[in-house]
């Protein structure tokens, strides 16, 4: 994938291209606290840069790849490495906007689980042991990831949302789970409504960002 920031050494850009670099954001061991994997521990890897550009998006800073150091991928593994819970969540910004092959490859030598959170706007590159897709109404998912997701999680920002939720789920594997999860701001207001819509909806269940109520990473 050709990186989208000018400047780099026709070196590093052929590595960031296979993967083995990245532009690490942030890297920390925490509790999962959204979605079915909620409440497990895992070491979380968010890279840089993101053009799908949710206006109510709660890591904006993530957005810019320019700010956030090229890392190299082997040093990443090898944090990963050190912790107890053998499981990685590779979220971001749009992780899929980078080649994942490599990571993911070299996590699974060491026997680490793969997760990742991603909108579908970009191809689906990686080896996953679980997908989280949470689609986004400004650059929809391209054709075929829906039916590679094990989860689909929907923010509810509005009413509209519902709806966009069921145009999503026609499109993923009858064996998917299905999460609404209020956006953080209207959590009040979008809550009792996403009880209701699940309450008449059973194929549906909520979602919470629980780890903003334990005050963690």
């Amino acid at each position: 994938m050709e990186y989208r920031l000018s400047g780099l050494s026709p070196a590093d850009k052929e590595l960031l291209n296979e993967g083995k670099l990245l532009p690490l954001m942030e890297e920390f061991y925490t509790i999962q606290g959204e979605g079915f994997n909620s409440g497990k521990a895992a070491y979380f890897i968010r890279i840089g840069g993101c053009d799908v550009g949710c206006h109510w998006c709660d890591v904006k800073e993530s957005w810019d790849a320019s700010v956030h150091p090229l890392t190299s991928t082997d040093t990443i593994v090898a944090h990963a490495g050190q912790y107890p819970a053998k499981a990685v969540v590779i979220t971001g910004g749009e992780p899929l906007q980078y080649n994942l092959n490599y990571i993911t490859a070299q996590l699974k030598q060491k026997n680490i689980q793969t997760f990742i959170e991603t909108s579908g706007a970009y191809p689906l590159s990686g080896y996953w042991d679980w997908v989280c897709l949470s689609p986004k109404k400004t650059m929809p998912p391209l054709p075929g990831i829906p039916e590679q997701a094990d989860e689909l999680k929907i923010i509810v920002f509005n009413k509209h949302d519902f709806k966009w939720a069921e145009e999503n789920a026609k499109n993923v594997r009858p064996d998917c789970k299905l999460f609404l999860q209020p956006e953080w701001s209207k959590r009040n207001e979008m809550t009792p409504l996403i009880v209701e819509y699940v309450k008449e909806h059973p194929q549906w269940m909520t979602s919470l960002q629980s780890h903003k109520y334990m005050n963690i990473p």
